[in-house]
């Protein structure tokens, strides 16, 4: 791994149906993009927020980041990292994807990402975490928490909306204490010379069913390592969310 170079991009939207304008939204003082930017830049040299609107570019630039601008029509952030890595003239081995909305993403979890690729047959990794059997069955039962199987290896078999495995002949209120379950983090690192390619792909069958892109990667042979993280982490996808992370900012001060 010491041999490979990485490259951080946060893609970040300024039109976001559920909340407009999301990457310059206040969280205690400092833009949501900004709290990103700096902890990725704890661990990355290297760091890029890619855009497509002035503003997020402008805002970007003022707090001393460094901003790319990119098309508006991108389907996914994989295409907007590509596009941005381009533009930037990059030459890292290594691409990390990194949500523009996660502002508490901890630099652990951005080292265990790039230690996946300790392994060169890793073309692509992301993270999941543990399924808590504490916690309510409803929650993996939520069709917005992706489930993900790993193999020995802790490749990345596929991912579902629905709870896979099932378990059969065993109550689904117990399904959580039963197997060990594993939720996906949506975080994504490529090698450059993968990310290129997968960004070519059609649409696939099984991505269209399930509406994440990352099967379309797996139904065409790219393989998906995975480094598992129990770390929690506060995303912010509505107003309320970011309600939500000013409460949990606080709770880290205190």
């Amino acid at each position: 791994m010491e041999k490979l170079t990485f490259m951080g991009i946060i893609p970040a939207r300024y039109g976001s149906t559920r909340f407009p304008g999301k990457p310059l939204a206040r969280l205690s003082g400092k833009y949501v993009i900004q709290r990103v930017w700096e902890q990725v830049s704890s661990v990355l040299d290297q760091v890029a927020v890619a855009t497509d609107d002035e503003r997020i570019a402008s805002a970007v630039e003022q707090f001393g980041g460094r901003a790319v601008m990119t098309r508006s029509d991108h389907r996914s952030g994989t295409d907007r990292c590509w596009e941005a890595y381009v533009n930037l003239g990059c030459k890292e081995d290594v691409v990390i994807n990194i949500q523009g909305d996660e502002p508490f993403i901890h630099p652990e979890q951005l080292r265990a990402i790039m230690q996946c690729f300790e392994s060169p047959d890793a073309d692509i990794a992301t993270l999941v975490r543990p399924f808590d059997p504490q916690r309510p069955v409803e929650e993996l039962l939520n069709p917005n928490h992706v489930k993900v199987v790993v193999d020995s290896r802790k490749n990345a078999r596929y991912f579902s909306r629905s709870v896979i495995p099932y378990v059969r002949g065993v109550e689904q209120s117990q399904w959580p204490s039963s197997t060990q379950y594993y939720t996906h983090i949506g975080m994504y690192a490529y090698r450059a010379s993968v990310l290129e390619q997968i960004t070519r792909l059609s649409p696939s069958p099984l991505e269209l069913a399930e509406s994440l892109e990352q099967l379309r990667w797996l139904e065409n042979g790219f393989s998906i390592r995975t480094a598992v993280s129990d770390l929690d982490t506060v995303g912010i996808d509505t107003p309320e969310d970011l309600c939500r992370a000013e409460q949990y900012l606080k709770s880290l001060e205190s």
